[in-house]
């Protein structure tokens, strides 16, 4: 039924992307949220080692938890704060100063430089045992999109803060993306325990190696390949060596969409420049179809920009189909579908089935509703939903958009915030169900972290942005600027 409103669903999508409010938006109402937002910082912060826990609950109750991601968030939060004049720079320095030395006492893995993905925040202690019940035993992991992450914001405090431009420029040199690069696939491992564990041993790093890759493109772990073509650890045949969409072959035919497309060769890697096709629109899709997996990473990199015919095509087009399905598809009202807290407790993906590869993707409501539109000439799909339940909607995926749709996005926030018990004194709340208004009452550090650095980005003209990307650019423009996709609509 969806499928055969193909030329209405276009029509739509390009009013979506034309809509009214598309200029600048009001600066008082970007400052109130950043200025809030940050405020959460202080909320998740252990004053004593610098390190912000993984979340904090509306009463205050913080985690004994952080990663690499987390402390990644806090910096470059700090900075924005300080651009956006919330802090003083004496202030930012201070802080950064206190996160720094605690981040240069963190037990790492020493052969690779690489960080562990779970420390104590108010020890600094590398965890073995998870602060929740039931205690499971962590296991020491070195996650390689959560290196990236923290490389990035050192990047970023290297290049905006001279007080700390040395110390963060130390501890970025000594990370090794190289480490998780698997030559074979050209393509990097997820991470690697450094203690006997099921995976892929591989005794020269003497590391348990994840079985699966970081394969699809369109997802957040591109930062981390973005830092390893870089600084040369990883080759620039690394980028086309990433899947578009899996091949349109019967082999593949697990894909809930048939996809589209040509071969063109780059770097002499033959690439299958694939898309899906989802409410007339032709887009490049992600793991799972969620705002942060494609829009995190142009938070710090102009993809837009530099890559006008594949990423400039793409990420408008991303940002129209969530909202296409939030207000058209699923009629929720709302939009902006991306893994957060559950309103119904714990942590869970939410995205937009069809712009995901995932077969068993991450769906917008509870009720995991999925589609299949079967794959032409190999097998049937299912039958089209005829309803969607309890849609979940987070405030942070509004803020990603706002560089692609800024009207639609503030509408989208003062909504929520109108409708529901949605924001506190840290801003918007993590989640809420806009079905039954259930709210989950928690910030997270890693989604407060893309607020702020999506706001500093339109209160600055993206100044905040160059401090990482201006890193990067020599060597990763020319190598994605080739590409075009074939995506549109």
């Amino acid at each position: 039924m969806l499928r055969k409103l193909t030329p209405l669903l276009a029509l739509a999508a390009a009013l979506v992307l034309a809509a009214p409010g598309a200029g600048k938006p009001p600066a008082t109402t970007l400052q109130g949220y950043a200025a809030d937002t940050w405020h959460s910082f202080d909320l998740m912060l252990y004053p004593e080692t610098g390190l912000v826990a993984d979340n904090v609950s509306a009463e205050g109750v913080r985690a004994r938890y952080t990663s690499p991601t987390n402390i990644g968030t806090y910096l470059w939060s700090t900075i924005a704060a300080r651009d956006l004049e919330l802090i003083s720079n004496a202030d930012a320095v201070a802080r950064i100063d206190r996160t720094l030395d605690t981040v240069s006492t963190l037990e790492r893995h020493e052969e690779s430089g690489q960080f562990y993905n779970w420390y104590d925040p108010q020890t600094g202690e590398k965890l073995t045992v998870w602060p929740l019940p039931p205690n499971d035993t962590v296991h020491p992991f070195l996650s390689s999109v959560d290196n990236g992450w923290l490389a990035a914001a050192l990047v970023m405090v290297a290049n905006a803060v001279p007080e700390h431009a040395a110390q963060a420029r130390a501890l970025y040199e000594s990370m090794h993306f190289g480490f998780y690069y698997d030559p074979g696939p050209g393509l990097l491992r997820g991470g690697a325990w450094t203690e006997p564990h099921a995976g892929v041993y591989d005794p020269a790093k003497d590391v348990w190696f994840t079985g699966h890759h970081y394969g699809a493109l369109n997802t957040e772990p591109r930062i981390a390949s973005y830092i390893g073509i870089a600084r040369g650890e990883i080759p620039a045949t690394h980028y086309y060596k990433m899947w578009r969409t899996f091949p349109p072959t019967c082999d593949w035919d697990w894909q809930e969409t048939k996809p589209e497309g040509v071969t063109r060769t780059y770097l002499g890697v033959d690439v299958f420049e694939g898309h899906y096709t989802y409410a007339g629109m032709n887009i490049v899709p992600s793991w799972g179809g969620s705002m942060f997996e494609a829009l995190m990473v142009p938070l710090l990199v102009p993809e837009e920009q530099w890559a006008p015919r594949s990423w400039g095509v793409n990420h408008p087009l991303y940002v129209a189909a969530q909202i296409y399905h939030g207000k058209e598809e699923a009629h929720y009202g709302y939009w902006g579908f991306s893994p957060s807290n559950n309103p119904d407790g714990g942590y869970r993906e939410y995205g937009v089935d069809p712009i995901g590869l995932e077969p068993n993707g991450y769906a917008s409501d509870q009720e995991r509703t999925h589609v299949d539109y079967g794959f032409a000439g190999c097998r049937a799909g299912a039958p089209l939903p005829t309803r969607y339940g309890r849609g979940v909607v987070t405030p942070h995926a509004s803020f990603l958009a706002l560089d692609f749709e800024r009207g639609q996005a503030l509408a989208n926030l003062a909504k929520l915030r109108r409708n529901f018990d949605a924001y506190g004194a840290g801003g918007f709340y993590d989640a809420i169900d806009v079905v039954t208004g259930k709210v989950s009452r928690y910030y997270l550090a890693l989604d407060q972290g893309m607020i702020v650095a999506a706001i500093a980005n339109e209160l600055t003209g993206d100044v905040f942005q160059t401090y990482f990307s201006r890193e990067i650019e020599a060597t990763v423009r020319p190598v994605i600027a080739m590409e075009e996709f074939t995506a549109g609509g």
